[in-house]
């Protein structure tokens, strides 16, 4: 049986937190970037492929590796070393347009604009970069976003990053500091996500919702009667690799999407 929907209403003390990658968006925003960044010259092939390959591994496997996750934090972003803010910022208006738009679920869309109807604040709350989320929620008329942070010396990107990647507990400390910094009320907001990843934040408010989830979130959310909204067809679930749970059907969807990222980074 499915949860019934909470109610959302005008509630000053109540907002809405969104993870970006699968939730808003059809697949992962650091894709989409470093591909639009690829084919504006900005670096070769070589320089994105590792980052892409950790990001398959988190999507397809569903759980962490601590050694990927290191060299996640080392290599996040090194590909933009050189390159200034103000070139970053017109890329990413234009890899807005091009890539992400046409990938918005307008489920989630439908989602976004509920709360914001009622005049509740909404954030993103994501990994990807400050600079991508920024523009994504500016374009959703959004009250904001959380995000990793690169460096930058003098407007130019250093490759590094400042603090850690916005990860897992790290998304729910963003939470927490968003709610004590507005006077929000955790218990009374609304969290969304498709990833089991994102359980610490999920489980920080008193609306958690899983979208398009991950098996293991699924599997949670359907033990503790959390709302689940599903807005992929069954076909792309599939395609997705998110109706099998063998580690060898893992393992083969983890090669093709590679060997996809890198057929796509050829075009």
């Amino acid at each position: 049986m499915t949860t019934p929907a909470p109610l959302i209403r005008p509630d000053v003390a109540a907002a809405a937190f969104f993870d970006l990658d699968n939730t808003v968006i059809q697949g992962a925003s650091m894709f989409h970037l470093a591909r639009g960044l690829y084919q504006r010259g900005f670096f070769p092939t070589r320089a994105i492929l590792k980052g892409l390959w950790l990001q398959t591994w988190f999507r397809v496997m569903g759980r962490e590796n601590p050694e990927h996750m290191r060299q996640a934090r080392d290599s996040a972003l090194s590909f933009i070393a050189g390159h200034t803010v103000e070139e970053m910022a017109a890329a990413g208006e234009e890899i807005y347009e091009e890539s992400i738009l046409p990938k918005i679920w307008p489920g989630t869309r439908a989602l976004v604009q509920t709360h914001l109807d009622v005049g509740q604040q909404v954030w993103v709350v994501t990994a990807a970069p400050i600079e991508l989320a920024g523009i994504i929620a500016k374009r959703l008329g959004l009250t904001g976003a959380v995000a990793t942070i690169p460096e930058t010396v003098n407007g130019v990107y250093t490759g590094r990053l400042v603090g850690e990647l916005l990860h897992g507990p790290a998304k729910a400390d963003a939470v927490r500091n968003l709610a004590a910094e507005h006077g929000l009320d955790l218990a009374r907001c609304f969290a969304y996500s498709d990833s089991y990843n994102d359980l610490p934040m999920l489980s920080l408010v008193g609306h958690p919702c899983a979208v398009n989830p991950d098996k293991r979130l699924e599997h949670h959310a359907q033990e503790l009667d959390w709302q689940i909204r599903e807005f992929r067809t069954h076909r792309r679930a599939v395609r997705l690799g998110l109706l099998g749970t063998a580690s060898a059907g893992a393992a083969a969807g983890a090669l093709a999407a590679g060997l996809g990222v890198r057929r796509m980074l050829k075009r």
